[in-house]
């Protein structure tokens, strides 16, 4: 399938990105610049015929778009992450500046934080005003301006380049960039999702592979996946997939087929699987998924999904050489995230229902949690194959029946 990609963005950072990206899989890309971000809506209503899928350059215009109702299809930003920020402050550092006192826009403030503890650097004086829609150029810069008139920083990094040009006679800014592996993976990503528009199979998968050293054969093992495979810092690597792929070579998240060969040459092996809607959530979600399996052992899987379900898969299972039959009520609990006492209870009321089913109104009855919590705990069984809907059921409730689970515990 032949696409085209539209890259939207200000008229200096476009350039760089399809630069970058001329090797992730779309068949061509187009430049769409624009001097001011005010002009983003023109640029998308001008140009969405010509495309299969928009590239934003970064998250203001994405918002913009798609506040305003003009992204009919499939659309991602790039995002500006803890890489971009940590290459900016090493010039910062190069060129002499105190970067102890900084103000930083557009980022998240946990990521802001979390990569100047990694960088050893403190954090006391920082000041950061992440992303929201509605914040303007001007609103940018007036946080930064404020700041160093109360002396509390010396410099601006900001991401939105209007707000460069209105900083830049007034102190010392800095323009943050996305990083080329950024762009990268949010492309491989987006020609993805486009391919498979059309299928529910088609939501992002980015996976982290975490080793305690290079590996030759590791893009071998990783074939089965059908993705691509990309350096990220501190030595990990990134797998860009989708879902439906990775559901179908991992029997439907039980087991990943290349953890024991990786443990066997490694001793230690870390895979986090991150399914998202967007390139920046499945990434997110990665992070948060291998984060996890380094908590669970030595070697570990794990898959993260939007609605707070983790599902951890460990190595025995994924070498095939496990004992037929039940698991144990340990081993369950650790691979769908619940306590293995909640799992015993659930075993009880899944005893006593056996014949009717159970329904989130009686897990939320028996374990004394709110509903909510009762549906994602009937849904991480589900994802672990342990429960399996049979229809719906009246329970003298107003409203949409319940859904009826058949649980194997």
């Amino acid at each position: 399938m032949a696409l085209t990609v539209g890259v939207i963005g200000p008229e200096d950072l476009v350039p760089k990105v399809v630069a970058v990206g001329g090797s992730s899989g779309a068949d061509r890309l187009v430049p769409l610049p624009y001097r001011h971000e005010d002009e983003t809506l023109d640029v998308v209503a001008r140009t969405q015929a010509g495309v299969d899928a928009l590239l934003f350059t970064g998250v203001v215009p994405h918002t913009l778009a798609t506040a305003a109702g003009l992204l009919d299809r499939p659309a991602m930003y790039v995002p500006y992450n803890g890489a971009t920020l940590l290459r900016a402050l090493v010039e910062l550092l190069r060129l002499g500046h105190d970067v102890s006192r900084i103000s930083i826009d557009t980022l998240r403030r946990s990521e802001v934080m979390e990569t100047l503890t990694e960088a050893k650097l403190p954090t006391e004086h920082v000041h950061v005003l992440p992303y929201r829609p509605g914040l303007r150029s001007q609103d940018l810069a007036e946080f930064h301006l404020t700041a160093r008139d109360k002396k509390q920083t010396r410099v601006a990094l900001t991401c939105l380049g209007s707000a460069f040009h209105l900083l830049d006679h007034e102190m010392h800014a800095v323009r943050l960039a996305p990083s080329r592996h950024s762009i990268r993976s949010t492309l491989q990503a987006l020609v993805l999702a486009t391919a498979g528009a059309h299928s529910g199979d088609a939501q992002v998968a980015l996976g982290i592979i975490d080793l305690p050293a290079a590996d030759s054969e590791l893009a071998a093992d990783l074939r089965v996946l059908g993705g691509s495979l990309a350096d990220l810092p501190h030595g990990e690597r990134l797998v860009v997939t989708t879902r439906g792929v990775l559901e179908e070579v991992s029997e439907k998240f039980t087991r990943l087929p290349f953890l024991s060969d990786l443990a066997a040459r490694h001793g230690a092996a870390h895979v986090g699987f991150g399914l998202g809607r967007t390139a920046a959530e499945a990434e997110s979600l990665a992070r948060r998924a291998v984060n996890r399996a380094r908590s669970v052992g030595p070697v570990a899987g794990v898959v993260s999904m939007t609605d707070d379900v983790d599902i951890v898969i460990d190595a025995e299972r994924s070498s095939g050489t496990a004992v037929p039959g039940p698991e144990s009520t340990v081993t369950l609990a650790r691979r769908v995230g619940l306590n293995a006492t909640t799992l015993d209870r659930l075993r009880e009321l899944a005893a006593q229902d056996a014949d009717e089913g159970i329904t989130a109104h009686r897990v939320a009855e028996h374990l004394d949690v709110q509903q909510r919590t009762a549906r994602r705990i009937l849904k991480r069984l589900e994802r672990a194959g342990v429960a399996v809907p049979t229809g719906s059921r009246q329970e003298g409730q107003t409203g949409r029946p319940p859904i009826v689970y058949r649980v194997r515990l």
